[in-house]
């Protein structure tokens, strides 16, 4: 009886998301990091290690929290962040190499971009509700 309503008072608890958070990342960190070794130049096992596998762990437990809209909401969140972010390290480095600024004052005025990028396709993807 007392086991049962620890279960259920687990289940419920948001230390049960982090848990699985932690395991579903965790493995999707690995994967990625094996998968980045496989591939030339080693400079991509950073590339494939991190975002991807987080992005994987965060869509899961949407989709299981939430349901599939609310995982396509955040997944077109996240696109549009990659592609604003792209587009940011383009400009820092052209502000960088081409305009001879310095970094602070590079990554500033990008951040300005990203920004505009970012909320830009937002609004013309239709936005977030």
């Amino acid at each position: 009886m007392a086991l049962a309503a620890a279960l259920e008072t687990l289940e419920g608890s948001e230390m049960t998301e982090y848990v699985i958070r932690f395991l579903v990342g965790g493995a999707a960190v690995s994967a990625f990091a094996m998968l980045g070794d496989l591939l030339r130049p080693k400079s991509f096992a950073g590339l494939f290690g991190a975002a991807p596998s987080v992005a994987l762990a965060t869509l899961g437990i949407a989709v299981y929290q939430h349901g599939a809209d609310y995982a396509a909401l955040q997944t077109q969140a996240m696109i549009v962040g990659a592609i604003a972010l792209a587009v940011y390290s383009v400009v820092v480095c052209h502000l960088l190499v081409r305009a001879k600024l310095r970094a602070v004052r590079a990554t500033l005025l990008s951040m300005v971009v990203w920004l505009i990028v970012a909320f830009g396709l937002l609004i013309f993807a239709g936005g977030q509700t």
